[in-house]
């Protein structure tokens, strides 16, 4: 699952410029209809000039408190997420005894398992694509804000530091940053995880590079975005996914269940020598 949640993301980030440069290129106006249209990219683009107008219509300032407001929205679903994966950590046990139970290759041996494995899951409370959640949400977020910069004049030749928010950062550092917030990100999330595979570390490297030539491709204002989202996850996981606080609690767990294993074992001895006493 999570081999699968991580080819999805980079593929979906591969596409963005694909998707995104067969978008229409119309103004988007009072006059816009349509639910995507008139409803979503409008009002995308009337919220970040909103914000804008409390630091003199600044745009860049206001995609980043945009940016920070959507993180905050969808923060539940980056915490279900979260709760769902530590779940799927706790099981990883009985998942691989499983397996080794069920390493048969025939159809009805893995169709055994997988029953097995749905039957283990939702004892666990584990939902299989809980983990995708916030990424599907986020996809049509980036179209929007994409779609709300290209086609707002305002927006589009708008200002930001060194930035004209409707180009390319001619000096790659939004690229940049947007690939080494990618991935501590994802290097927190991993190191959060009792074991680390060859596909997670792969993966880890790999998706920062996607994210880096794909926003040289991109305006600057949406590589503001994903510098500010990443930024964001950083320290979201530092909060809420602490590695090093998950590594000292499943420690004292597996510290505790010994201790218990010891106590019974003990007490055991300690019956059977009463036993042969009387």
């Amino acid at each position: 699952m999570k081999k699968f949640k991580k080819i999805a993301t980079a593929l979906m980030a591969v596409s963005l410029v694909f998707v995104l440069t067969a978008c229409s290129n119309a103004p988007i106006t009072s006059h816009s209809t349509g639910i995507w249209d008139g409803l979503i990219v409008y009002n995308f683009s009337r919220a970040i000039i909103w914000l804008s107008k409390a630091f003199d219509n600044n745009y860049g300032i206001g995609i980043i408190l945009f940016t920070i407001i959507v993180r905050i929205i969808i923060l539940p679903l980056m915490i279900y997420q979260t709760k769902s994966m530590k779940k799927t950590t706790e099981i990883q046990p009985q998942l691989k005894a499983l397996q080794k139970k069920y390493s048969s290759r025939d159809t009805d041996t893995m169709m055994k398992l997988q029953a097995e494995q749905k039957k283990l899951y939702k004892e666990a409370g584990v939902h299989t694509f809980s983990s995708l959640l916030p990424m599907i949400v986020q996809l049509p977020i980036i179209f929007a804000l994409y779609q709300a910069i290209w086609r707002t004049p305002a927006l589009k030749t708008g200002h930001f530091l060194w930035l004209e928010l409707g180009s390319r950062d001619p000096y790659f550092i939004l690229p940049v940053l947007a690939a080494l917030f990618t991935f501590f990100s994802s290097w927190l999330s991993m190191k959060s995880q009792p074991e680390t595979n060859g596909m997670a570390m792969m993966m880890t490297i790999f998706m920062p590079i996607v994210i880096f030539f794909t926003a040289l491709n991109v305006p600057s204002a949406l590589s503001l975005y994903w510098v500010v989202t990443n930024a964001f996850q950083v320290v979201q996981t530092l909060i809420i996914q602490n590695p090093w606080k998950m590594k000292h609690e499943r420690e004292e767990k597996l510290r505790a269940k010994k201790e218990h294993e010891r106590a019974v074992e003990k007490a055991i001895r300690r019956a059977k020598k009463s036993h042969r006493k009387h």
